[in-house]
């Protein structure tokens, strides 16, 4: 197992986490809280249901990114990615792009695993890209009647090379809390453990 401290590869990860959480952290001066209808539609307010509008917040998220670039000092963002990508937009900083992967947590609800990505389509990403490294983002929401408000001290980054590798049987996705420990490996070592734990996919070596 190779150490943060003397893999430049991992750190190459370290240091792409910390420059999207500097970005994220600047959005939250324009993010706005906003409302999913009007109250003549949903009169007792909207159930608490992460499933229900994280689409809708994920959009807000990556469209203000990208509203808010010139704040943010980066150079581009994309987000009219295809539905099979495993990234939500593409940030670009000083000509250096990052993929990133946006997901939501009810601050009122339990912790829980919560599917991360598929298995099979994570590894042929890695495989046929050796650059790419995926970033994922949680961003913490409350709901307040028919509003959705952004938890501004809530924001988790995390690498999947990093997870702590659990697969689940019935659908081969990567399971795991979006607030873990992280395991610090290379990624030859993850590509490795992805083989190994998914026993119902053969998976190239």
């Amino acid at each position: 197992m190779c150490r943060e401290n003397k893999c430049p590869e991992i750190q190459n990860i370290l240091d792409e986490l910390e420059v999207i959480r500097t970005v994220y952290q600047k959005l939250f001066q324009f993010l706005p809280s906003f409302n999913v209808t009007d109250k003549k539609v949903l009169p007792y307010g909207l159930k608490p249901h992460t499933r229900s509008v994280s689409w809708l917040v994920e959009q807000v998220i990556t469209q203000q990114t990208k509203y808010r670039k010139k704040e943010l000092e980066l150079d581009d963002v994309a987000f009219d990615m295809p539905d099979t990508s495993l990234h939500d937009c593409e940030i670009t900083q000083h000509k250096k792009t990052y993929y990133v992967n946006v997901k939501v947590h009810n601050m009122e609800g339990k912790a829980k695993k919560n599917d991360i990505a598929a298995v099979e389509k994570l590894y042929m990403q890695y495989s046929a890209n050796p650059s790419y490294n995926l970033i994922y983002a949680c961003f913490g929401i409350r709901f307040n009647g028919i509003s959705i408000e952004f938890d501004t001290s809530y924001i988790h980054l995390f690498s999947p090379q990093f997870l702590p590798i659990y697969v689940n049987p019935r659908n081969d996705k990567i399971q795991a809390f979006y607030h873990h420990q992280p395991e610090f490996r290379l990624r030859s070592e993850f590509m490795q453990l992805l083989r190994e734990k998914s026993p119902s996919i053969i998976l190239p070596k």
